[in-house]
């Protein structure tokens, strides 16, 4: 049987005598480094200006957006915001009737398509990773904060993509996603990448040094340039080829709406760290910079060599040889876009064609190849 003796007495006494409040401890940060956003709120009427506001190692509110200093970063949010999509709303009906078909399909192009799942279905999932445990936190400044908000969701919705594209399809979910660690040419891209988060993402980690701000400073080079901006390329211009041969045209469309989200993250990484150089020109060696060069060069053969793996023969009028012709025209780009010298003399571009990729419009494409009964937010049931 219970006891419920002195139970009144107890709960009169605790009413009585409230226990004192813990006083929350003030979070310590390293001379030099930045703010993080989680430290204690305190009265103080001091509003933010301009110039108080930093890329990195800012010591101002980060709490409050505006003003601006970065207008590049708030138009690059607006502009995500507009290019919204859900991959459930692209039909995948032709793509299953393919697939299905004995005939439908070669084997090579079966391998490519399960290839490119099996890499991108953990690549974006290890982007968003970083972006979440890495990079967020060093970012000091609450506009560019604002984009890496909608760059990880959109992160998620394009592993979304790649589940609805498996699952349409009936393939084995296991396989697909555990191909980075079992196919060694996926797995060779992840683990070279994972380099860049794991130091970045302990929690005793802090900017504000020569050292901490270079090790930055080489994530953001290794996700947003290699990447997204080298790693993604060789599976882009393959599954886009479907599309143009009149394939998997639903598959090629959700691929078509990710290269387009991915070319404005490349985008805004790449004016996240010229304005660090900017910012902080120090940190811009000479050693730095060949040691960039070495890094985008490793990115090059790796990616090559993935291309080997998803195409031993060619097809879809592609061959792996105009891959070593691209990626060293990719990676020239890429090495100019943060003032780098390009590394490989006379690289062509064999497939001008990509460019035209990402000017799908999207109104167009939603009534002519989009599911439509589907619901929005005013729609939904939400008890």
């Amino acid at each position: 049987m219970l006891n419920f003796e002195g139970l009144g007495q107890g709960l009169a006494q605790a009413v009585a005598t409230p226990p004192t409040p813990a006083t929350p401890p003030v979070p310590v940060i390293n001379a030099g480094a930045g703010y993080t956003g989680a430290e204690v709120i305190g009265m103080d009427s001091h509003r933010i200006t301009v110039d108080e506001k930093a890329i990195i190692n800012c010591r101002a509110d980060l709490n409050q957006l505006v003003p601006f200093k970065y207008d590049w970063a708030w138009q690059k949010y607006l502009d995500a915001c507009a290019n919204h999509w859900m991959p459930q709303e692209i039909s995948m009906s032709r793509d299953i009737a393919l697939w299905k078909d004995p005939n439908g399909l070669t084997e090579d192009e079966r391998r490519i398509i399960k290839r490119n799942l099996g890499f991108f279905s953990t690549a974006d999932s290890l982007v968003a990773n970083n972006l979440v445990l890495a990079i967020y936190r060093h970012i000091t400044n609450p506009e560019c904060r604002q984009y890496l908000l909608r760059q990880a969701f959109e992160e998620a919705l394009h592993t979304h993509a790649y589940q609805y594209v498996v699952e349409s399809l009936g393939l084995d979910e296991g396989e697909i996603f555990n191909m980075y660690r079992e196919i060694p040419g996926i797995h060779a891209k992840n683990a070279f990448e994972m380099q860049f988060t794991t130091e970045l993402a302990d929690p005793n980690f802090k900017t504000g040094t020569f050292a901490t701000d270079q090790r930055l400073l080489r994530n953001l080079i290794g996700f947003y340039v290699i990447m997204e901006g080298i790693f993604f390329y060789v599976g882009f211009v393959q599954m886009l080829s479907f599309g143009r041969q009149n394939k998997m045209t639903g598959a090629s469309e959700e691929f078509q709406y990710i290269l387009r989200d991915e070319s404005m993250h490349l985008n805004f990484g790449i004016d996240v760290i010229n304005q660090i150089k900017a910012e902080n020109p120090h940190l811009w060696t000479t050693e730095f910079q060949q040691e960039m060069v070495d890094l985008i060069k490793q990115g090059v053969d790796l990616e090559y060599k993935y291309a080997e793996d998803t195409m031993p023969r060619g097809v879809l009028g592609l061959n792996v040889n105009m891959f070593h012709d691209y990626l060293r025209f990719v990676a020239n780009r890429r090495c100019k876009q943060i003032g780098l010298p390009e590394q490989y003399a006379g690289a062509k571009n064999p497939f001008p064609w990509m460019s035209e990729m990402l000017d799908l419009k999207k109104e167009k494409n939603f009534f002519e190849t989009r599911v439509i009964d589907y619901q929005v937010g005013g729609a939904l049931s939400w008890d």
